[in-house]
């Protein structure tokens, strides 16, 4: 599984074996809380802002539109426009070439990820968008000099979720379910999240 540079590396060790003669098997796991899926609390760029335990689970639960921009380099509000989003859509997902590395089984850090530029997170906050998802670990360009596009969102209380593996997910609507780990006053924390098909 790829890593941010610079943050933890993941590690499982198990720490007690029913094979060693233990009574139960337990296990340690080490990471960063923005690993694999994951959610961005404002707090992780904005000093004073809430923590991941404090995030309205409402907005992580609910209908959801699944967009493909499989042919772009970066989002943009050009592009978020061609989607045609059908009206008051308010949980976003971006399925874009980044997909095809958790297909792959690309563990190595890729620095020309597709992600948002900054006038697409503006655009996203004008249009009332509570929760944008992204299939890599950042909406925010690698290249960026600052972290304005996670500002611009997380100011804005925009639910980000990172991370995401959309390879096999068709676009449409589908009801997302995506519940972080409650880590008190962390500024993210690694995520389960499923799409299920509407009835």
């Amino acid at each position: 599984m790829p890593v941010w540079p610079g943050d933890p590396e993941i590690a499982l060790e198990l720490t007690s074996s029913l094979d060693a003669g233990d009574p139960y098997n337990l296990s340690h796991l080490s990471c960063g809380v923005h690993t694999g899926t994951h959610v961005d609390a404002p707090l992780h760029f904005i000093a004073g802002g809430g923590s991941v335990d404090q995030m309205p689970l409402e907005v992580l639960v609910g209908p959801a539109q699944v967009v493909h921009l499989l042919d772009v380099d970066a989002v943009t509000p050009y592009d978020l426009e061609q989607a045609n989003l059908p009206p008051g859509t308010c949980r976003l997902l971006l399925r874009t070439r980044n997909s095809e590395l958790w297909r792959r089984g690309v563990s190595a850090f890729t620095t020309d990820f597709v992600a948002l530029t900054q006038d697409a997170a503006a655009w996203i906050v004008a249009r009332g968008i509570q929760l944008i998802g992204m299939d890599y670990l950042s909406v925010q360009r690698y290249s960026d000099a600052a972290p304005l596009t996670h500002r611009i969102l997380l100011k804005a209380g925009v639910v980000i979720v990172e991370g995401l593996d959309l390879g096999k997910v068709p676009a449409g609507t589908f009801n997302l379910v995506c519940l972080p780990l409650p880590l008190v006053g962390a500024e993210g924390a690694p995520a389960r999240a499923i799409l299920l098909e509407q009835a």
